[in-house]
């Protein structure tokens, strides 16, 4: 479900949160917010923890590669400084964040400010994640999203790390962690269980195929 306010005034500010696991779209989210946002004329900044450079060292990227040029701040506080007049701050990665990003994200809020911010809301022990459960009960609209479980092809909500490494941070992609639902998570490591993924194809057009073949077949066996 995407919960996300149409309704509220300008002169008043708020806090949005996007959370779920790993390839769940937070990040897609967050941009799609963004780009709205400034297609209605809203001055927007967007900033991420430097800690995160997986894709690009300035902007901020989803796993689909969809992007919007960011802020790369090395602290929660460094967000109040470099956003000045902006209408709209959005926050990607927020669990790399210590616990001020709180208080920033309440202080921009009560600045009259639209605060969104997209994070990760369980670790890979499936423990809430940093700051996003103090940021989750702040906030007046969240949203949460699900992956596809690479094990089941259910619905995914947890981050299964697949590799050997010590420590809650570990900043990775496809190659470090597979999305999972609950019985198919085994934290806190697991080794890869992702299912191969088929070229995605229209089903009209397989079953037009299908009849074409048949047609094929049949005017070959009239003139047989």
């Amino acid at each position: 479900m995407i919960n996300e306010p149409s309704l509220a005034p300008r002169e008043y500010g708020w806090i949005e949160v996007v959370c779920g696991g790993m390839f769940s779209g937070k990040t897609e989210e967050l941009i799609r917010r963004a780009k709205r946002a400034h297609i209605a004329g809203q001055k927007v900044v967007v900033v991420k923890p430097a800690l995160d450079k997986r894709y690009s060292d300035e902007e901020v990227v989803s796993h689909n590669e969809t992007s919007l040029p960011g802020l790369v701040v090395d602290t929660a506080d460094q967000i109040v400084l470099l956003t000045g007049d902006a209408r709209v701050i959005c926050i990607d990665e927020a669990q790399f964040f210590d616990d001020r990003v709180v208080d920033v994200a309440n202080t921009l809020a009560n600045d009259g400010k639209r605060v969104i911010v997209a994070g990760l809301d369980m670790d890979f022990k499936g423990k809430p994640f940093g700051p996003m459960p103090y940021l989750l009960a702040i906030a007046e609209y969240v949203t949460k999203l699900h992956a596809v479980c690479a094990e089941s092809g259910t619905m995914a909500h947890y981050s299964q790390r697949v590799v050997e490494k010590e420590g809650q941070v570990l900043v990775g992609e496809y190659d470090a962690y597979e999305p999972r639902a609950r019985h198919c998570f085994r934290p806190p490591v697991d080794k890869r269980r992702g299912r191969p993924i088929k070229p995605f194809m229209n089903s009209g057009a397989e079953s037009s195929d299908k009849k074409s073949d048949q047609k094929k077949k049949e005017i070959n066996t009239e003139h047989t």
